[in-house]
């Protein structure tokens, strides 16, 4: 049995994995990687609505991977956590490995 504070950790784990478990918002988290970008250049990358594109940008400010300031009108977003960047590597990482066991079971058969 999970003592409390672990379960409490691995709670908030599953949070921001949540945060960050929907394409569009992996497409924002790839997209500011290079740097601070406004609503209305993360909407247009991700080919989405401004209104649709900000309800995602809020799950990730809440979830402490993003974070956001007032440039006037603009709201300025930055990935306030880079390092979420090393675990869409990892991820990538595992997809490549999927596909090379993929390969080795083909050439088996």
């Amino acid at each position: 049995m999970l003592d409390a504070k672990k379960q409490l950790l691995f709670d908030r784990q599953a949070e921001v994995v949540k945060a960050v478990a929907h394409p569009l918002r992996i497409a924002i988290v790839n997209y500011l990687r290079d740097g601070e970008q406004c609503v209305c250049d993360i909407a247009e990358y991700v080919d989405s609505e401004r209104s649709n594109v900000s309800r995602h940008l809020s799950v990730m400010v809440a979830a402490g991977i993003l974070e956001s300031r007032k440039e006037g009108l603009k709201v300025i977003y930055t990935l306030k956590t880079p390092c979420i960047l090393k675990f869409f590597e990892c991820i990538t990482e595992v997809l490549r490995q999927q596909i090379e066991d993929s390969e080795e079971l083909l050439k088996a058969m």
